[in-house]
């Protein structure tokens, strides 16, 4: 396993089959940083369910909001492990940081990326959830957002990876776009007039398991 570290995460690592992500609410900076350092701590005291691949914890721009992005290799696994081993982790995260709104996690899977290896790694995350009636309906959605933010090696300038995931219900399409910087990030094709950056984020901390 890694240690530590403040790694962006490897989007398209083969050995991961299935993406969790849950964004909370913590109001102020202070409580996004001590958030994310209990957290962090809370993983680091038991040993790691096979399965893990990765955690992420992002921190808004806004300052308003923790990002969590977990790897996994199935959600059965997963599950188990909510059922046997989170109320412990999660009491001991509410114990330092009380007050944490948690509207849910969502199951996703990765269907599609494109990333200008040419560019070096980006500073800014930019985060969008689009609606979606279904898979079909989530397919065109992909497609739409590929057509706007260009393909390797024509990606917006600024851009350096664009990753299309679905969920497992069809209900939702969530684009994870890497950027050089907070300027180019808002100039995201999916920021429309007035839309506010609070879908901005930066990693914070990480955990990861080494390939298999």
């Amino acid at each position: 396993m890694n240690p530590d570290h403040i790694v962006l995460p490897e989007i398209t690592r083969t050995d991961v089959g299935t993406v969790l992500v849950s964004l909370w609410r913590v109001d102020t900076p202070e409580r996004q940083r001590a958030a994310v350092d209990a957290t962090i701590a809370e993983w680091k005291l038991a040993p790691w369910p096979d399965a893990f691949r990765s955690l992420n914890c992002f921190v808004s721009l806004d300052g308003e909001s923790v990002l969590n992005y977990a790897q996994w290799t199935d959600d059965d696994a997963h599950r188990e492990f909510v059922r046997t081993r989170r109320p412990t982790l999660v009491r001991g995260i509410d114990e330092a940081v009380p007050g944490i709104e948690r509207p849910g996690l969502v199951r996703y899977r990765l269907r599609t990326s494109g990333t200008a290896a040419d560019r070096p790694e980006g500073e800014v995350i930019a985060v969008f959830v689009l609606a979606s009636d279904g898979f079909e309906h989530a397919e065109r959605l992909v497609a739409e957002a590929q057509a706007r933010l260009g393909t390797p090696p024509d990606l917006l300038p600024g851009l350096r990876a664009a990753h299309f995931h679905t969920s497992t219900d069809g209900s939702r399409v969530l684009i994870y776009e890497e950027w050089a910087d907070e300027r180019s990030a808002a100039t995201s094709p999916h920021h429309g007039p007035g839309t506010p950056t609070s879908n901005l984020y930066q990693l914070r901390r990480s955990l990861s398991r080494h390939h298999l």
